[in-house]
């Protein structure tokens, strides 16, 4: 089968649409982790601005787990319940319960939903959905099929044995006339036609709504303040930051925030630090809340992500809308921004390459600094403004929601 693949342009007029149907079109939207959780990153703001903007002519009801990625509690007042966020239902479900399993379908049953939209390939949040979709247990028109960056290669390395086994099961289930797919770039729809040869693609972006802050306040003095916001996991790539740093000779202040998904991975940049010259200042400050993101880094010179592989980034769009530049790895979609202005992409993902950038902005003047930071908030500002476009939901529902 052909490829289909449609895109967002983002021409004068693309967001128009015509008035509300008498009927919704109704979407049953399913990821592992969402408000008011945040360590499961970029995805749980993306899925909560994808709900900011969604059109009244879409009805979302939403199921996901009861706690946050790492943690045994369960949010307080939430778990087994349905609850109201905007426009959209949301049910904070513990799997390890029955009771919620019975309560859910009873409560889907009762809806012919227009598209099942998955937030993961191989996410229990994404598999059991799909089996009951196609068992007929949920009344599902269409599904679309988000992998979230989880067929890039740096993903697929790890438990490469039993992803392979596991897609080689799993294909057949995806292979139905009615699932699509979300590819957030046009890199990741080459990504998922590579291991879906007849997959049908609708491409758009994640939803970034932020918009661009006003040029923050800057410190004129030494040493450069750098800074690192993000999961502390191998694919993000934290232990080349600090062994690049280890060949400093200037002053240099490097703040890690973040959630220690990998103790062991931890561990490991840990013993590197001990290798850092007396110019280097690392200390790490603990997790972010979603609205200290955007502030924390307002208060840096750059923001260090030599990451492996990102489909989005939603980290970078925060750290560019605060004004701070993005000294980054050629492996996610925002190297035109960043080479237009916004920072540094790293196409030599080595620790004497990224040094050398590390060095490049720590002999930098404070008017270099000042002029980089505005530079970035540009480079945001016109890239926003490209960008627009119907959101995914609405563009399923405008392109596909009749087939």
């Amino acid at each position: 089968m052909t490829v289909h693949e449609r895109r967002s342009t983002g021409q004068p007029g693309e967001n128009a649409e015509p008035p509300a149907p008498l009927q919704p079109f109704r979407v049953l939207l399913t990821c592992e982790f969402f408000e008011p959780g945040f360590r499961a990153g970029g995805p749980v703001r993306s899925i909560a601005q994808l709900l900011d903007v969604v059109s009244r002519s879409v009805e979302v009801t939403m199921v996901t787990r009861d706690r946050d990625l790492g943690s045994t509690e369960p949010y307080a007042g939430l778990s087994g319940r349905w609850v109201r966020r905007g426009r959209t239902r949301v049910y904070y479900l513990d799997p390890a319960r029955p009771r919620h399993w019975f309560a859910l379908i009873r409560d889907l049953r009762s809806t012919c939903f227009d598209l099942l939209y998955v937030n993961s390939l191989w996410a229990t949040s994404s598999i059991l959905p799909i089996l009951a979709a196609r068992i007929r247990l949920i009344r599902v028109t269409q599904i679309l099929v988000a992998p979230r960056g989880e067929l890039a290669q740096s993903a697929l390395n790890a438990k490469a044995g039993k992803k392979r086994l596991f897609l080689r099961v799993w294909r057949p289930f995806l292979r139905w006339s009615r699932v699509f797919w979300h590819a957030t770039s046009a890199h990741e729809a080459m990504l998922i036609r590579s291991a879906f040869p007849w997959a049908r693609i609708e491409t758009r972006q994640n939803e970034v709504s932020l918009p661009a802050e006003p040029m923050p306040p800057v410190e004129t003095g030494e040493p450069v303040r750098l800074v690192f916001v993000g999961r502390v996991s191998p694919v993000k790539n934290l232990a080349m930051v600090v062994t690049a740093l280890a060949q400093m000779t200037r002053p240099v202040v490097f703040d890690v925030y973040g959630p220690l998904e990998d103790e062991n991975y931890w561990s490991a940049c840990r013993d590197l630090a001990t290798q850092l010259p007396p110019v280097v200042k690392l200390t790490y400050r603990g997790e972010l809340a979603p609205e200290q993101v955007r502030p924390t880094f307002a208060r840096y010179d750059a923001f260090v992500f030599p990451t492996q592989g990102e489909n989005f980034g939603h980290v970078i769009a925060e750290s560019l809308s605060a004004c701070c530049p993005v000294i980054c790895s050629d492996q996610t979609p925002w190297s035109p921004v960043l080479r237009a202005g916004g920072g540094t992409v790293l196409a030599d993902l080595t620790p004497a390459a990224l040094a050398e950038q590390l060095d490049r902005v720590a002999k930098s003047t404070a008017e270099e600094r000042l002029l980089a930071r505005r530079a970035a908030g540009e480079a945001y500002r016109f890239w926003r403004t490209r960008a627009a476009g119907p959101n995914i939901l609405d563009q399923v529902r405008l392109t596909v929601g009749g087939q």
